[in-house]
């Protein structure tokens, strides 16, 4: 049906590859491309061998490609000439791949909103400024294809299309219950995880943003299959987008889980300056002292053989339906052990993995057909729900939820 570039050869995109592989129907062909080309290499065998090559599979190619240049970019697709282009690189990268998107009129997804290198502050503003010209090329930018964001859109619009007239209260849960039996690493690319939770939180309320200090609001919640955790209120993007789109909203917050340990390192090389992001002078050298650190922590691509537990994401929705007060619960439980032995990895990469590559089939199979930039939850939610239930991460729905105060 349809030919897609993944432009990135790390965690997530190891489970972007196998879910494709796992879908020749609609991914006749994919092609990896990354900086490091020799990581693509090892990923396309990979596949090859577990799912095979030839009439109906999944056909599988490699290229070497600095996403920072536009040029670069621009060159690749022209050679690949892909049906759309799945941006599972850094989210530094979301802007020059978007450019390279409208010059080569080809669609485009990405897993999370753009962030400049230079300052921890994300936000969805650089790229709905693309709406206007993504919609003069003819072509679909789908923002935000992995969980969270993703799929937390995703079950807000389902939410609203078949159980609320309006929804006045959403809380993104956000637990991982796995253990990796290191005394700190980090599930996804530590410079962007270490970023993200170091900033100061926030939420929305009554039209506005309420701003706190990092790891200020914390609330413990029994999460099923994990048990009861300590989480903390973080900011996160989809905030930003579900506040406009979900009609009668009142408040949103997302909150993430942490065990102590986590936090005591954190707190720990917070203050000796290791989490800084800002150039210093060593040896004569410029470096980051942030990018060092993740220099020297475990890769989160080499952490699935050894994670044993689950996770639970989801979202609690409160609000009205026929002038009656609902609560409504949707999540997924997913096992690090049950991904590691599908597709080679932890369940934190799985997890963004599976809804990347749905979110593109959506594209591919023209289920969702809306040209210009868009957020998930602004699509039909209901292809992609079951979906999900087909390709790995099943939702559960609870009716009497446990609320968070």
């Amino acid at each position: 049906m349809g030919k897609a570039l993944i432009i990135g050869a790390g965690g997530v995109a190891g489970v972007v590859a196998h879910k494709c592989c796992q879908n020749p129907e609609v991914f006749e062909e994919i092609c990896i491309a990354s900086r490091t080309k020799s990581k693509c290499d090892t990923l396309k065998e990979v596949c090859e061998n577990k799912y095979g090559v030839g009439v109906g599979k999944t056909k599988i190619t490699t290229a070497q490609v600095n996403a920072d240049y536009v040029d670069e970019l621009v060159a690749l697709i022209e050679k690949v000439k892909p049906d759309i282009v799945m941006n599972i690189a850094l989210p530094y990268q979301d802007l020059t791949i978007m450019e390279a998107c409208l010059k080569t009129k080809t669609n485009y997804m990405d897993t999370a909103n753009y962030e400049p290198p230079e300052t921890a502050h994300f936000e969805y503003s650089w790229q709905w400024a693309y709406k206007k010209r993504f919609e003069e090329a003819g072509i679909t930018a789908l923002l935000g294809s992995g969980f969270d964001p993703g799929v937390t859109g995703v079950f807000s619009a389902y939410a609203a299309k078949h159980y609320f007239d309006e929804i006045e209260f959403i809380d993104i849960l956000d637990c991982n219950g796995g253990n990796h039996g290191y005394p700190f690493a980090t599930n996804f690319n530590p410079e962007i995880n270490i970023r993200e939770v170091s900033a100061k939180g926030s939420y929305w309320e009554n039209g506005h943003w309420v701003e706190t200090e990092p790891m200020e609001i914390k609330r413990v919640y029994n999460f099923d299959g994990v048990g009861e955790k300590d989480m903390y209120l973080l900011h996160h993007e989809e905030i930003e987008s579900l506040a406009l789109n979900i009609k009668g909203i009142k408040r949103i917050r997302f909150f993430m889980t942490f065990g102590q340990s986590y936090l005591t390192h954190l707190q720990c090389l917070t203050n000796v300056g290791m989490t800084s992001i800002e150039p210093i002078d060593f040896e004569g050298h410029q470096i980051i002292p942030l990018q060092f650190l993740k220099a020297v922590l475990p890769d989160p691509a080499s952490l699935g053989p050894r994670t044993v537990g689950k996770t639970n994401i989801g979202c609690i929705f409160q609000g009205k339906k026929d002038g009656k007060d609902i609560a409504y619960y949707v999540y997924n439980i997913c096992d690090h052990q049950e991904c590691y032995r599908e597709v080679g990895s932890q369940a934190i990469s799985y997890t963004t993995g599976v809804p990347a590559m749905i979110g593109a089939m959506m594209l591919l199979t023209g289920k969702w057909n809306k040209k210009g930039v868009y957020n998930i939850e602004e699509f039909d939610p209901d292809p992609f729900m079951e979906a999900l239930n087909q390709f790995g991460l099943p939702w559960i729905e609870n009716f009497h939820p446990q609320l968070v105060k």
